[in-house]
């Protein structure tokens, strides 16, 4: 499917997925290293983001996994945008959870990939001729209401 992204912006992409992943895991494990009920749920959900982010991004880390390809087609063929929101979803909720710095420093990238999704999906920026040249349309049919107002009051 072309979404509009180059070549690396996708590799950019998957692999602030995949380090994100990792961040989620390690940060998820170490709030699970508790006693307090909502630690252990965010770090449990943490640790389910980095499986999601892994099998969705780098489904080669998840060969042991009989759907692991399927998964990661299916999440190719979702708009960026559509990355975008799950990505930055499951990376708020635990946030939500339990607000430490874990989790904040353990979600920061998996939201950072969620936010790259989402610029991809905003589209390329315009050039500066032809924005110039929409500037100058702009401007003249400015100019042209102006000088029919004051026609019309003389």
């Amino acid at each position: 499917a072309d979404d509009g992204m180059t070549w690396w912006y996708r590799w950019l992409c998957r692999i602030a997925g995949v380090i994100g992943g990792m961040s989620c895991a390690f940060a998820g494990l170490w709030n699970c290293v508790t006693i307090n009920p909502l630690n252990i749920a965010a770090g449990v959900w943490m640790m389910l983001n980095a499986f999601v982010l892994f099998l969705c991004e780098a489904p080669f880390c998840c060969q042991f996994i009989e759907f692991a390809n399927a998964v990661s087609a299916r999440a190719d063929k979702l708009r960026p945008w559509q990355k975008a929101a799950f990505y930055c979803g499951m990376a708020v909720f635990p946030v939500m959870l339990s607000l430490t710095l874990t989790t904040l420093f353990g979600n920061a990238i998996a939201f950072a990939t969620g936010v790259l999704y989402g610029l991809s999906a905003l589209g390329k920026k315009g050039d500066a001729i032809s924005y110039a040249r929409i500037h100058q349309q702009q401007k003249q049919m400015d100019e042209e209401k102006l000088t029919g107002a004051l026609e019309g009051q003389a």
